[in-house]
């Protein structure tokens, strides 16, 4: 049997940085393949003819918010689900570690129906309300069709990543990962541009090849559960517990909150983005010209490469999670805040190299593989820089974020971003891009200003080590 989270903390000899860096780079690797699943997307799409790629880039950002507020909202029971784990696993209780898992489960399986329904009844209401230009608010609708029958296994898939890496075996999200990404490119491929047979769908065909790869990796990943069945058995029926689960969601529902308020703050994010292509395909149309969506497919591009660096800080912090809710399992508290600070400082020296990259050293070839239209590389340059230089206020936030959801603290998460994003990020666009006519630079300068005020507040709240004395 491979050791567990026991062995997950420092071995012998072994560096604090050292055992974060072993922890996380399975899930580094794991969650770098996974946004394959809609980066490949926005490779594919540049190569759609005409009109039809820009419009695709444009409507894809608002399609993956809203498939994260509804599906990432209830993806957030792995966060109760992992700090639980871990704790259960570090004390010795291997069952209890099991009848996390089960009602877990349970819980996302159900909810996840009921919430598959709801939001494709809600979804072209939402869409009306985030994109102003009716081509792109169209594809959006259909992309996000497919995409929503992909809900259950979607928090199904996160209940037991969740229940992995709380026993440190971070590897097995990794291989489900893997699978599912490759399988993506291919259906992806088929699907967009009619090959191997298939039917021409254009975007939603890499809707189809997502939804597709998400339950093939759900189902990887219990292949490797059944391994697990005999030590912990997550699914024996007298392990479904009203006060377990209440234990679970009480951890879970601010971290679902914190995803929630985050999808509708950027919701409101793209709108101010819609807008400024609204009134520039106005102004196009008026003079006989042709309205293409500039601002939303950069704005696509440039998410969907800072989206590489944000699941690998997502990484960092899944893994500072576990070591943090393993380490206060075992009453180590001060072991479980030198975790929190490695972590911060390997993030700092990766992103901010990373961002470098992203942000001065190679923007226009980064910009010129990912946008076709000269006049979407254009407006993404000075945007791709600023976001480039704030990387490593980004990683902070969300390592930061993990470390407080293992230790406990998710609340003070959820209030931090309700904060920030509605008493900074929103203003601030509306200011810099509405009212100074700094168009889509000052929406990301806004984004900007976000970042380095949220690092500096969650930091804060996690030197403070009120975290330390929670009991779960």
């Amino acid at each position: 049997m491979v050791a567990t989270v026991s062995a997950a903390l420092a071995r012998p000899g072994e560096s604090h940085a050292r055992t974060v860096m072993r922890l996380a780079t399975p899930t580094i690797i794991a969650m770098l393949s996974q946004s394959v699943v809609n980066e490949i997307d926005v490779v594919f799409f540049s190569h759609l003819p005409g009109a039809e790629s820009s419009t695709a880039q444009a409507a894809l950002l608002p399609s993956l918010i809203v498939l994260w507020l509804f599906g990432g909202s209830l993806s957030a029971i792995g966060v109760g689900t992992q700090a639980l784990v871990a704790r259960r696993e570090a004390e010795g209780n291997h069952e209890d570690a099991g009848a996390v898992l089960g009602n877990a489960f349970a819980f996302a399986l159900l909810a996840g129906v009921l919430m598959t329904a709801f939001s494709q009844w809600v979804l072209p209401t939402v869409m009306e309300k985030l994109i102003a230009v009716p081509d792109v608010r169209a594809v959006a609708i259909s992309f996000t069709r497919w995409r929503l029958w992909g809900v259950v296994s979607m928090a199904t898939t996160m209940s037991l990543k969740a229940f992995f890496d709380g026993l440190g075996k971070t590897y097995v999200h990794l291989v489900a990962a893997l699978t599912m990404n490759v399988l993506n490119v291919v259906f992806c491929w088929a699907f967009i541009f009619g090959n191997l047979g298939a039917p021409r769908m254009g975007a939603d065909g890499a809707a189809l090849g997502a939804l597709m790869a998400t339950w093939i990796g759900f189902f990887v990943m219990l292949v490797f559960l059944v391994g697990e069945l005999p030590r912990y058995r997550p699914f024996a029926a007298v392990k479904l517990s009203p006060k377990l689960m209440w234990s679970i969601l009480r951890l879970s529902v601010p971290a679902a909150l914190a995803t929630t308020v985050m999808m509708l703050g950027f919701g409101t994010f793209t709108k101010f983005v819609g807008r400024l292509d609204a009134q520039q395909a106005a102004e196009a149309l008026a003079s006989g010209g042709v309205a293409e969506a500039v601002n939303g497919a950069a704005t696509t591009d440039i998410v969907a490469v800072l989206k590489l660096t944000i699941t690998a800080a997502i990484a960092f912090g899944t893994a500072t999670a576990t070591l943090v809710a393993a380490s206060l399992g075992q009453k180590k508290p001060d072991e479980a805040e030198k975790y929190g600070w490695t972590s911060v400082k390997l993030g700092l020296v990766i992103f901010g190299l990373a961002g470098l990259c992203e942000g001065v050293f190679f923007t226009r070839p980064i910009v010129n593989f990912i946008a076709s239209s000269p006049a979407v590389r254009e407006a993404a340059m000075l945007p791709m820089r600023t976001m480039g230089i704030t990387t490593p206020a980004v990683a902070v936030i969300l390592i930061m974020s993990e470390a407080l959801f293992g230790a406990g603290n998710p609340r003070f998460v959820a209030v931090a971003q309700f904060a920030m994003i509605f008493g900074v990020l929103l203003p601030a666009c509306w200011l810099m891009a509405i009212q100074l006519g700094l168009g889509l630079v000052g929406i990301w300068l806004a984004a900007c200003t976000y970042c380095v005020l949220g690092a500096c507040l969650l930091a804060w709240k996690f030197s403070r080590g009120e975290w330390k004395h929670l009991v779960l």
